[in-house]
């Protein structure tokens, strides 16, 4: 049996049993995560120094550039695939989180280098309407040397690393959005580890909280998310729900329909 807190959200479990429990299942040094996370919390618990605040500093850049210069949506783009599932959980956090009243922005998810070359052309030439967050490690687990005998038009690459390089795609892209004035952040890993990822986990839960109260909203319940749920419940015929199928009923019809033969 372990104790599951009532009023922490699913995307702010990560740190309760909820997810320690398939995280040491997985294998991973869920002590460490721990450690990594009161470490954050107590680097944002110094309120005298609030502008070496980091959570704060996060919340603050992207509640400016979001109600005074128009950046509705949020990037956020690891240089790394290991930290792909992270922005999936970040993009809950901050849709559910933030999404309330007319406010919040749109989460998009990013992966260097790949996503460098399909979406950075729109970043840095569409819509002026983002602001992006790269994530760096500076060490690989696995690196691979580049060989020294490489054809002439490519012999520049020898004597590098791949992840020597993968970061030097990322000051490049960094550069270029600089050049087009398209605001950015960096944040820097040493290394992927749980005391890492667990600091950048609470991290971005208190950046969101601090958010919430910068829009003035509870960033911690989902009502619209609650709405979806209760029609489904209606539905699936659950007892209590009659009025909302009623109400769905009332809501759901089809303008168009188009039937392909």
């Amino acid at each position: 049996m372990f104790d599951v807190p009532v009023p922490v959200g699913g995307r702010f479990s990560v740190l309760s049993a909820v997810g320690l429990l398939p995280a040491a299942v997985a294998g991973i040094d869920i002590d460490e995560l721990l450690s990594g996370a009161k470490k954050m919390d107590l680097i944002c618990s110094i309120e005298e120094h609030v502008e070496h605040n980091p959570a704060y500093l996060i919340a603050l850049s992207h509640y400016i550039t979001n109600m005074r210069r128009g950046k509705t949506i949020s990037v956020m783009m690891p240089y790394s695939e290991k930290l792909s599932s992270f922005v999936d959980w970040y993009r809950q956090l901050w849709a559910e989180s933030l999404g309330k009243d007319g406010l919040g922005q749109t989460p998009v998810k990013a992966v260097g280098t790949v996503d460098q070359h399909s979406q950075i052309q729109l970043y840095r030439e569409g819509i002026r309407d983002k602001i992006i967050t790269f994530i760096q490690v500076e060490k690989a687990e696995i690196d691979y040397k580049i060989p020294e005998k490489l054809p002439e038009e490519i012999s520049y690459l020898s004597g590098h690393s791949l992840h020597e390089i993968l970061n030097k795609e990322l000051l490049g892209t960094k550069a270029a959005l600089i050049k087009s004035k398209v605001p950015n952040i960096t944040i820097s890993l040493d290394r992927i580890s749980p005391y890492n990822i667990g600091m950048l986990v609470y991290l971005y839960e208190l950046a969101t909280g601090f958010s919430g109260y910068l829009y003035k909203i509870n960033p911690f319940d989902q009502p619209a998310v609650e709405e979806g749920k209760n029609f489904t419940y209606a539905l699936m015929g659950r007892e209590g729900y009659q009025e909302k199928l009623e109400e769905f009923k009332e809501l759901y019809k089809e303008k168009y329909k188009i039937e392909i033969q």
